[in-house]
């Protein structure tokens, strides 16, 4: 994660989004977006975080979420992307039927040698940046974005037809991440 932007409250909800490196298209498969549900899983579980709201793209994750009484939200989330980068790059090297294996593990190589904390792959840019939600209106616009982001992309004609996302749980049926915190809309 950049160290240019910070989570000021600990206890603070945020939204954040982060990307492949170069936006690469590498949630076109189910087998690293499960990574991605597994590892969100064991952050609910074990280090604290609430998520209010959450979406995998193509190449992108949104994510609203909180921490609560265990570890800073800053922690939770780079310990995220550590987990995630390895747990992918390494699946993507072991999938005999990832067509474009070569092209992107050059990718993340290349990416690796412009910074100077990576030693073999990069997986994720490091630009994301937090936005601590402070109103419901600012949650609900959020959530909404994030929800209408398979919708904007041509991916679904609805946002709960998108199954990587929250979208299914905000329209009262079960989504594919168990223990969800729903926000409740207050005009």
């Amino acid at each position: 994660m950049s160290r240019n932007y910070k989570f000021h409250n600990p206890e603070g909800l945020y939204f954040v989004s982060f990307a492949v490196v170069e936006w690469l298209d590498v949630f076109t498969r189910n087998t690293y977006k499960d990574i991605l549900l597994d590892s969100l899983s064991f952050c609910q579980k074990t280090k604290g975080m609430e998520i209010v709201a959450w979406c995998i793209m193509t190449n992108h994750v949104h994510l609203i979420f909180r921490c609560v009484g265990v570890e800073e939200p800053q922690q939770v989330l780079g310990d995220f992307k550590r987990y995630t980068s390895n747990k992918i790059v390494k699946a993507i090297k072991e999938n005999p039927k990832e067509s474009r294996k070569e092209f992107l593990l050059e990718q993340f190589k290349k990416a690796a040698e412009k910074v100077s904390n990576v030693k073999h792959h990069q997986f994720w840019r490091h630009d994301n940046k937090p936005i601590e939600l402070w109103s419901n209106k600012v949650i609900k616009e959020k959530i909404d974005y994030i929800h209408k982001n398979p919708v904007a992309a041509g991916l679904v004609y609805n946002a709960e037809d998108y199954v990587y996302s929250s979208a299914k749980d905000y329209a009262g049926e079960k989504g594919l991440l168990k223990d969800m915190v729903l926000f409740e809309y207050y005009e």
